[in-house]
Protein backbone atom coordinates (compact mmCIF):
# COMPACT_ATOMS: atom_id res chain seq x y z
CA UNK A 1 0.00 0.00 0.00
CA UNK A 2 2.24 2.63 0.98
CA UNK A 3 4.60 2.06 -2.65
CA UNK A 4 1.30 2.83 -4.27
CA UNK A 5 0.73 5.74 -2.54
CA UNK A 6 4.18 7.22 -3.74
CA UNK A 7 3.19 6.41 -7.66
CA UNK A 8 3.17 8.80 -9.99
CA UNK A 9 -0.21 7.55 -10.71
CA UNK A 10 -1.58 8.45 -6.95
CA UNK A 11 0.20 11.49 -7.38
CA UNK A 12 -1.28 12.71 -10.27
CA UNK A 13 -5.11 11.18 -9.00
CA UNK A 14 -4.19 13.68 -5.74
CA UNK A 15 -3.41 16.88 -7.74
CA UNK A 16 -6.34 16.03 -10.40
CA UNK A 17 -9.18 15.44 -7.57
CA UNK A 18 -7.51 18.17 -5.30
CA UNK A 19 -8.46 21.03 -8.53
CA UNK A 20 -11.89 19.16 -9.26
CA UNK A 21 -12.60 19.93 -5.29
CA UNK A 22 -11.27 23.51 -5.30
CA UNK A 23 -13.56 24.17 -8.09
CA UNK A 24 -16.66 22.50 -6.34
CA UNK A 25 -15.74 24.61 -3.41
CA UNK A 26 -15.44 27.88 -5.58
CA UNK A 27 -18.94 27.71 -6.45
CA UNK A 28 -20.44 28.03 -2.85
CA UNK A 29 -18.81 31.96 -3.00
CA UNK A 30 -20.08 32.17 -6.23
CA UNK A 31 -23.57 31.69 -5.49
CA UNK A 32 -23.19 34.28 -2.84
CA UNK A 33 -21.74 36.78 -5.30
CA UNK A 34 -24.84 36.28 -7.23
CA UNK A 35 -27.35 36.50 -4.10
CA UNK A 36 -25.61 39.66 -3.65
CA UNK A 37 -25.75 41.31 -7.20
CA UNK A 38 -29.29 40.00 -8.11
CA UNK A 39 -30.20 40.93 -4.62
CA UNK A 40 -32.16 37.72 -3.98
CA UNK A 41 -31.82 35.48 -0.86
CA UNK A 42 -33.07 32.42 0.63
CA UNK A 43 -33.49 33.49 4.01
CA UNK A 44 -35.00 37.12 5.76
CA UNK A 45 -31.74 37.15 7.89
CA UNK A 46 -29.94 37.53 4.92
CA UNK A 47 -31.27 40.67 3.85
CA UNK A 48 -28.87 43.14 5.46
CA UNK A 49 -28.69 45.38 2.66
CA UNK A 50 -32.80 46.23 2.32
CA UNK A 51 -33.63 49.31 4.05
CA UNK A 52 -37.55 49.07 4.83
CA UNK A 53 -39.27 45.86 5.62
CA UNK A 54 -41.09 45.83 2.57
CA UNK A 55 -37.63 45.76 0.70
CA UNK A 56 -35.96 43.13 2.49
CA UNK A 57 -39.29 40.91 2.16
CA UNK A 58 -39.07 41.69 -1.52
CA UNK A 59 -35.44 40.43 -1.04
CA UNK A 60 -36.32 37.03 -0.07
CA UNK A 61 -37.02 35.40 -3.69
CA UNK A 62 -35.82 33.00 -5.93
CA UNK A 63 -33.40 34.18 -9.17
CA UNK A 64 -32.98 32.02 -12.46
CA UNK A 65 -29.21 33.16 -12.13
CA UNK A 66 -28.63 32.22 -8.30
CA UNK A 67 -30.31 29.05 -9.27
CA UNK A 68 -28.33 28.11 -11.76
CA UNK A 69 -25.18 27.95 -9.66
CA UNK A 70 -27.00 26.35 -7.25
CA UNK A 71 -27.77 24.04 -9.79
CA UNK A 72 -24.52 23.45 -11.41
CA UNK A 73 -23.14 22.80 -7.89
CA UNK A 74 -25.51 20.34 -7.06
CA UNK A 75 -24.24 18.75 -9.78
CA UNK A 76 -20.92 19.17 -8.99
CA UNK A 77 -21.40 17.48 -5.72
CA UNK A 78 -23.28 14.91 -7.88
CA UNK A 79 -20.15 14.20 -10.00
CA UNK A 80 -17.27 14.94 -8.51
CA UNK A 81 -17.33 13.11 -4.91
CA UNK A 82 -18.11 9.54 -6.88
CA UNK A 83 -14.76 10.34 -9.47
CA UNK A 84 -12.93 11.22 -6.25
CA UNK A 85 -13.53 7.96 -4.21
CA UNK A 86 -13.51 5.96 -7.95
CA UNK A 87 -10.43 7.77 -8.72
CA UNK A 88 -8.62 6.47 -5.64
CA UNK A 89 -9.59 3.21 -5.92
CA UNK A 90 -8.78 3.25 -9.37
CA UNK A 91 -5.45 4.57 -8.57
CA UNK A 92 -4.72 1.97 -5.99
CA UNK A 93 -4.96 -0.82 -8.86
CA UNK A 94 -1.93 0.23 -10.60
CA UNK A 95 -3.24 1.38 -13.90
CA UNK A 96 -0.53 3.15 -16.25
CA UNK A 97 0.90 6.61 -15.76
CA UNK A 98 -0.66 7.61 -19.45
CA UNK A 99 -3.72 6.17 -19.27
CA UNK A 100 -4.26 7.52 -15.69
CA UNK A 101 -3.51 10.91 -17.03
CA UNK A 102 -5.38 11.23 -19.55
CA UNK A 103 -8.89 9.58 -17.40
CA UNK A 104 -7.67 12.84 -15.00
CA UNK A 105 -7.38 15.39 -17.15
CA UNK A 106 -10.97 14.42 -18.99
CA UNK A 107 -12.59 14.59 -16.06
CA UNK A 108 -11.36 17.92 -15.06
CA UNK A 109 -11.76 19.38 -18.47
CA UNK A 110 -15.00 18.35 -18.67
CA UNK A 111 -16.52 19.69 -15.16
CA UNK A 112 -14.60 22.83 -16.24
CA UNK A 113 -16.41 22.83 -19.49
CA UNK A 114 -19.65 22.02 -17.88
CA UNK A 115 -19.56 24.81 -15.09
CA UNK A 116 -19.00 27.40 -18.21
CA UNK A 117 -21.45 26.04 -20.00
CA UNK A 118 -23.86 25.86 -17.34
CA UNK A 119 -23.31 29.61 -15.32
CA UNK A 120 -23.25 31.21 -18.87
CA UNK A 121 -26.33 29.39 -20.25
CA UNK A 122 -24.46 28.10 -23.30
CA UNK A 123 -26.43 26.52 -25.84
CA UNK A 124 -27.02 22.67 -25.35
CA UNK A 125 -25.51 20.47 -26.39
CA UNK A 126 -22.10 21.46 -24.67
CA UNK A 127 -23.17 20.89 -21.13
CA UNK A 128 -24.85 17.62 -21.78
CA UNK A 129 -21.74 16.35 -23.67
CA UNK A 130 -18.83 17.58 -20.69
CA UNK A 131 -21.31 15.81 -18.53
CA UNK A 132 -21.16 12.65 -20.24
CA UNK A 133 -17.32 13.11 -20.27
CA UNK A 134 -17.00 13.18 -17.10
CA UNK A 135 -19.61 10.15 -16.27
CA UNK A 136 -17.81 7.90 -18.85
CA UNK A 137 -14.55 8.71 -16.98
CA UNK A 138 -15.62 7.80 -13.77
CA UNK A 139 -17.61 4.59 -15.61
CA UNK A 140 -14.02 3.77 -17.02
CA UNK A 141 -11.92 3.85 -13.78
CA UNK A 142 -15.03 2.09 -11.73
CA UNK A 143 -14.70 -1.09 -14.17
CA UNK A 144 -10.86 -0.92 -14.33
CA UNK A 145 -11.38 -1.38 -10.03
CA UNK A 146 -14.70 -3.76 -10.60
CA UNK A 147 -12.70 -5.73 -13.00
CA UNK A 148 -8.96 -5.68 -11.33
CA UNK A 149 -10.73 -5.92 -7.87
CA UNK A 150 -12.98 -8.76 -8.77
CA UNK A 151 -10.90 -10.33 -11.73
CA UNK A 152 -13.84 -10.12 -13.82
Amino acid sequence: MAHTINTDVFLAFSTYATIVILKMMFMAPLTGYFRVTRRAFANPEDTHMGKTPEEKKRMVRVNEDVERVRRCHQNDLENIIPFVVIGLLYALTGPELSTALLLFRLFVGSRFIHTVSYVMALPQPSRGLSWMVGMAVTFCMAYRVLTTALLL
